[in-house]
């Protein structure tokens, strides 16, 4: 491996490009790095005896509710067994899409699903709330291709896009490609995706009107249809993003933060789409990729970035300065404070975690920061 970074970045620099490899295990490092304890009671039992399927998209908002997008169309017919006809058993039926908990994991609402007015996705994916308390949806099926506007009791308000069949398309600025992660920038009033599972670009448009802005691909290039060989550890830096690009932040100080999936990296950017540095994030990973989602720690200065990695089911701790891993916590594995495919992560302003699973890991978790120089 130390062979395949030295080439790797004597490549990147010689095109102008800033990087750091990050690899497997912890670097030594003076700064205390957060600590965080699972809180395996949170949430509580959910009511109605509803059952929660594959956790797509998490969110906090001002009053530090956590917001749960759930997929209940990826339950079984065994997790639904009380919703046979004759019932099977006692348990369960799907809960609905939206669940909404407070900080002790209390349920205080619930919403969602299709509607008239709008078209709510095939596959839900992520959420975000915004300072107003909207809510924001988007959706990773074969058709999705919108971004839906909600008040924070379920009323339509605005959809960006919409379902279509058409293949990717790159350039089209009208519809959304399958879009994953998203992110609005309350000043400018700009929403912002991670565009997406069909589509490979960041794309930008007014939250008010659903007038689109911007958009860029990877290194701050024009967003590209070209064919893409699978993912490989000795391949050269990839100039272009794969599919899903699955997550998209923006931090207080106004950079943008794009989670790579598939090719291991985290890429930076100005809130315009240039390209500023990337982070490799342990690039020997296959499969699925290893950044998945990342939370900022919520310290006045997030001096570090907390990466849900799906695929080797571990939460990272990275220095947001320049890259470095400081730490680890989780474990693949079914038991509390394990993961079985973690997809996105959210921090409270406490700065404590909440993680959602997919595949068949179908839950949520809580891990209360107990140490380290994360907090506020």
């Amino acid at each position: 491996m130390a062979s395949f970074n030295k080439w790797k970045q004597a490549a990147l620099v010689s095109i102008g490009i800033s990087i750091v490899a990050l690899g497997g295990s912890p670097v030594a490092n003076a700064q205390a790095p957060p600590a965080y304890k699972v809180n395996a009671s949170w949430p509580k039992e959910l009511p109605n005896n509803w059952i929660v399927g594959q956790v797509g998209g998490m969110a906090v908002d001002r009053q530090d509710h956590i917001w749960v997008l759930q997929r209940p169309g990826s339950n079984t017919k065994d997790d639904l067994a009380a919703a046979q006809t004759p019932p099977v058993s006692q348990c369960c039926v799907s809960a609905p899409p939206v669940l909404v908990f407070d900080a002790e994991g209390n349920l205080l609402k619930s919403w969602g699903g299709p509607g008239q007015g709008y078209d709510w996705p095939s596959s839900e994916h992520s959420i975000f709330v915004d300072l107003a308390g909207n809510v924001w949806i988007t959706g990773n099926g074969a058709k999705d291709r919108q971004a839906i506007k909600f008040s924070s009791d379920g009323k339509f308000m605005m959809e960006i896009g919409h379902p279509s069949t058409a293949p990717m398309n790159n350039s089209d600025t009208t519809i959304l490609g399958r879009p994953a992660g998203m992110d609005l920038d309350e000043k400018a009033h700009e929403i912002y995706f991670a565009d997406g599972y069909l589509n490979r670009r960041v794309i930008v448009f007014d939250a008010e009107t659903g007038a689109f802005k911007r958009m860029w691909g990877a290194f701050g290039k024009p967003p590209s249809d070209a064919d893409l060989l699978p993912y490989s550890f000795t391949d050269a830096p990839n100039p272009l993003f794969r599919n899903p690009l699955h997550a998209v932040h923006i931090s207080q100080d106004g950079f943008v933060y794009v989670c790579d999936r598939v090719n291991d990296r985290i890429q930076i950017f100005t809130k315009q789409g240039k390209f500023l540095k990337e982070y490799l994030l342990r690039p020997e990973t296959l499969g699925n990729g290893s950044a998945y989602d990342l939370a900022f720690s919520r310290d006045a200065a997030q001096k570090y970035l907390l990466v849900a990695d799906g695929e080797n089911n571990v939460i990272w701790s990275l220095l947001r300065s320049d890259g470095s891993v400081v730490g680890t916590t989780g474990h693949a594995g079914r038991n509390a404070g394990q993961f079985h495919h973690v997809h996105v992560i959210v921090s409270d302003s406490k700065g404590n975690l909440y993680t959602g699973e997919v595949e068949t890991g179908r839950r949520v978790q809580k891990f209360a920061l107990v140490g380290g120089s994360a907090a506020n």
